[in-house]
């Protein structure tokens, strides 16, 4: 059995889709275990670029079976459009399996999060407003609806009343919005549910079966480790768990079958959305950096916060997910910077934190500690091994590998699926 975990080892957007479609093309499965469509991965294959939300990138490929694991909330809406541009663009989604026990996004958790939001003023967290949170709260409080609930109509119905009633009286009463309508909901979903039947089965099993049998199964992570909801820069999280942990209660196995866990980086620092960012550059370089990187959401399109690449960071991610191996993305987008640096600790109140601190008051205020390379001018994006690459950028990656003591083991120099090579 041979069970691989990709996760974000930044603040999320660190070209995970790329990478997990490389990767899909010798895996049977690909498994989707946590968040919802607030997460985006973009794959070129073909000359044709997918946007994909919810559904696995695994998908492009034929032969691949793709899940979406009992930690996921889904959006029915967003994931049947998901489905029919990837028919309308040849790919059979006949393949993809969703767990009963997902829990389903409504329009009163969309409602939910862009009131909540708005209330926060000026100490909003930066959600994408998509229903996230609230599905997830409901999860916690155990009144969440899920994939199996949504498929029965009698027990959906009941649900969903209940629920209406329930959270119409926070919209109205609370936040002073409108209320939600439960007949056009019951409506809806009933026909969402229709569609999405044939899918809905428990994906543990299937997951289970297929480890057992020495099938390759890829473990697809959203957003990155420092957006944890336990160990991120809390509050500034999502609300799931995409570390490696994570895998193991969103797709319902046990940590003992996840053989690597492979980390995506990007060779500089981005995130989105508020809070502390130590090597965040507010200059031409960090413009500079995010136009030739096309740093923009997927999903939302928000210009993302660019910066150094931070060790700090990529120490943590190596600890808390037991990373066995980085990829890291975008090397290209460095060409022709004369001096490239690297974050190797923080310094606060004359004291130097080598650690990422778990208290985000701590982590503010803290400065970036750098060590300076030489850059390179010569064209990388052809490069197929470590032998095509200039000097200089060879010295970083080595340097960055002592940095964070994990070893490097792809190097993307491009956005096709064909620009990346292993170590």
């Amino acid at each position: 059995m041979a069970v691989t975990a990709l996760v974000g080892a930044q603040w999320g957007d660190e070209g995970k889709g790329k990478i997990i479609d490389i990767l899909a093309e010798k895996s049977d499965m690909v498994v989707r275990a946590q968040g919802g469509n607030n997460a985006g991965h973009t794959v070129v294959a073909n000359g044709i670029t997918y946007k994909l939300r919810l559904i696995p990138s695994g998908i492009l490929y034929k032969n691949t079976v793709c899940v979406i694991g009992n930690g996921v909330v889904v959006d029915p809406a967003v994931i049947l459009s998901e489905m029919a541009d990837l028919t309308s663009k040849g790919i059979d989604v006949s393949r993809l399996k969703i767990d009963a026990r997902a829990h389903v996004i409504f329009p009163y958790h969309i409602a939910l999060d862009e009131l909540g939001e708005k209330a926060r003023g000026a100490g909003d967290i930066g959600t994408t407003k998509r229903g996230i949170g609230p599905c997830y709260m409901d999860k916690a409080e155990r009144i969440g609806i899920r994939m199996c609930d949504l498929i029965n109509p009698e027990v959906f119905k009941q649900k969903l009343e209940r629920n209406v009633k329930f959270k119409n009286e926070i919209i109205t009463k609370i936040y002073g919005g409108e209320p939600v309508s439960f007949e056009k909901i019951l409506s809806d979903y009933n026909g969402y549910a229709a569609k999405l039947a044939p899918h809905v089965c428990d994906t543990s099993v299937l997951v289970y079966d297929a480890v057992k049998s020495g099938k390759n199964v890829l473990m697809e992570g959203a957003q990155g480790a420092l957006l944890d909801l336990d160990v991120g820069t809390y509050p500034y999280v999502t609300s799931s768990h995409p570390i490696s942990g994570g895998f193991c209660v969103g797709a319902g196995i046990g940590p003992t079958l996840i053989k690597d866990c492979i980390g995506i980086a990007k060779a500089y620092t981005t995130r989105v959305g508020k809070g502390p960012f130590p090597t965040e550059l507010d200059d031409e370089i960090g413009e500079r950096i995010r136009n030739v990187g096309a740093e923009f959401g997927t999903v939302t399109g928000r210009p993302r916060r660019c910066g150094w690449l931070d060790a700090v960071i990529l120490r943590f991610a190596v600890r808390v997910n037991g990373l066995t191996g980085i990829a890291l993305n975008k090397l290209d987008t460095l060409t022709g910077l004369e001096k490239l640096k690297v974050c190797v600790s923080y310094t606060k109140n004359g004291k130097t934190l080598k650690d990422f601190p778990s208290d985000i008051s701590e982590l503010e205020g803290c400065e970036p500690v750098y060590e300076e390379f030489d850059g390179w001018t010569e064209d990388i994006s052809a490069a197929k091994s470590i032998k095509d690459l200039p000097k200089n950028a060879v010295a970083y990656l080595r340097a960055v590998e002592k940095f964070v003591d994990c070893k490097i083991k792809m190097v993307g120099v491009g956005p096709d699926r064909t620009q990346n090579f292993e170590i």
